[in-house]
């Protein structure tokens, strides 16, 4: 039997701030506005409910007024307001002497008023709904607008102590709309599949770079997993992790065990490499350069259905071989589809010649849905090149974006998020948000 959380208690500071108490623990939960704030609160009460198995309790507090919250691991929830029990019978109930009736020379004299007849067909209006910690959040106004953190407007409201606090310019506001497009509420787990072909398109890293993203900017309940039948790098691009468990790990004890109903999320970190900082898991493919085993269709299916129990997004990097099974059912089991190339004709060629396959398959529709992603692959990419092949994708998916070089990403080992430029940073967030637009 697993243990249970303690009931979690939420302690909403401001529209933007909250504490969640949970035993002994402390964290901080914040957001750009209320909307964000009440989504990101239920998320981290999620991942209590998902850890457990069940559905997790939580007390939300805001001054003297105290809501009941339940969150299912599945992410939906109820407010289960209860009206307190009111004993009748503690304390007897004395009528009131009646007041002495007005003498008849002090009342009005006046005509009655016609009472209009109610329609029958006209129900009779029952008690008004009362008001749920949600209509509560819903209610406030935001904060205000948002405070400027950079450029000349943040150097005027810092060097002012808040005084002069100009609204956040042009750079910033476009941060802040793409950062509450990724952190949107979803209503249930999604799929993210990164395709190309050809080794060394930027597959791996892409998908690292978007985990990343989405992980630090939604408070976890994120996963990279690298569905190669064989042998992937996800692995070794992420941080190390205190053990090498594989994708191919969990599905021997998935067979073992036949299903993992009633175990907590916390079984799952004997598998999956936690990437604390950016606040997402790495699932990786097998390791073993001695193995013969392989992940088939079957098992993406299995492993798929048991995951999607316990992350909200799972962004899934893939092999090379469009052939093969495993392949096939990722992009069957897809929510999303990122189409990603360097900006090279080989690569370039390679997603356009997938792309054509695809629609040959059946796939037609989530081709027209796809993202497209160029990375520059040095510092000094070949803009001619690069515009004729946003030209071309830009007509066979929804959108493309452009990243560009980074040289903390050359060496391939594993990488440093807080390394990465800060124009790399803006491009993936775009990316993200993108990608956001369309779940």
């Amino acid at each position: 039997m697993n243990s249970r959380h303690p009931d979690a208690t939420v302690h909403i500071l401001s529209s933007t701030v909250a504490e969640l108490h949970v035993g002994s623990d402390v964290a901080e939960v914040v957001a750009p506005d209320s909307l964000a704030l009440r989504d990101r609160v239920v998320e981290e009460i999620r991942q209590l409910a998902a850890s457990n198995g069940e559905p997790a309790h939580a007390t939300l507090v805001e001054g003297s007024s105290r809501w009941p919250l339940v969150v299912h691991p599945d992410g939906t929830f109820d407010e289960a307001l209860e009206e307190a029990a009111v004993d009748t019978t503690a304390v007897p109930v004395v009528a009131a002497p009646a007041p002495a009736p007005a003498p008849v020379s002090a009342l009005p004299v006046t005509a009655p008023t016609p009472v209009p007849a109610v329609p029958s067909a006209v129900p009779v209006a029952e008690d008004p709904a009362r008001p749920t910690v949600q209509d509560l959040l819903d209610s406030r106004t935001g904060g205000g607008r948002p405070r400027a953190t950079i450029g000349w407007q943040g150097a005027v409201r810092r060097a002012t102590g808040g005084l002069i606090s100009p609204a956040p310019g042009r750079v910033e506001r476009s941060r802040l709309d793409r950062e509450k497009r990724v952190q949107r509420r979803l209503d249930a787990p999604r799929t993210i599949v990164v395709l190309n072909p050809k080794g060394g398109a930027h597959k791996t890293t892409s998908t690292l770079l978007l985990s990343a993203t989405f992980g630090t900017l939604r408070g976890g309940a994120t996963l990279a997993w690298d569905n190669n039948e064989t042998r992937g790098t996800l692995g070794w691009r992420a941080q190390h992790a205190p053990h090498h468990r594989t994708a191919v790990d969990l599905l021997e004890d998935l067979d073992e065990a036949s299903n993992f109903r009633g175990s907590s999320l916390a079984a799952l970190d004997h598998y999956v490499r936690t990437q604390v900082d950016a606040r997402f898991d790495v699932l990786a493919s097998d390791e073993d350069a001695a193995a013969s085993s392989t992940i088939d269709a079957a098992a993406f299916d299995r492993l798929h259905a048991l995951l999607r129990r316990y992350y909200r997004l799972m962004i899934v990097d893939t092999g090379n071989n469009m052939r093969a099974s495993n392949w096939v059912a990722a992009v069957a089991a897809a929510d999303q589809l990122v189409i990603v190339s360097t900006v090279r004709e080989d690569t370039a060629a390679s997603a356009a010649w997938l792309l054509d396959g695809l629609r040959e398959k059946g796939f037609g529709r989530k081709i027209d849905e796809a993202v497209t992603v160029l990375t520059a692959p040095s510092s000094r990419p070949d803009r001619k090149l690069e515009a004729r092949l946003s030209q071309h994708f830009e007509q066979v998916t929804s959108a493309v974006v452009n990243a560009p070089f980074d040289p903390s990403l050359v060496d391939g080992g594993p990488i440093d998020f807080d390394a990465l430029s800060p124009e790399t940073r803006d491009a993936w967030l775009t990316v993200a948000a993108t990608v956001a637009d369309r779940l």
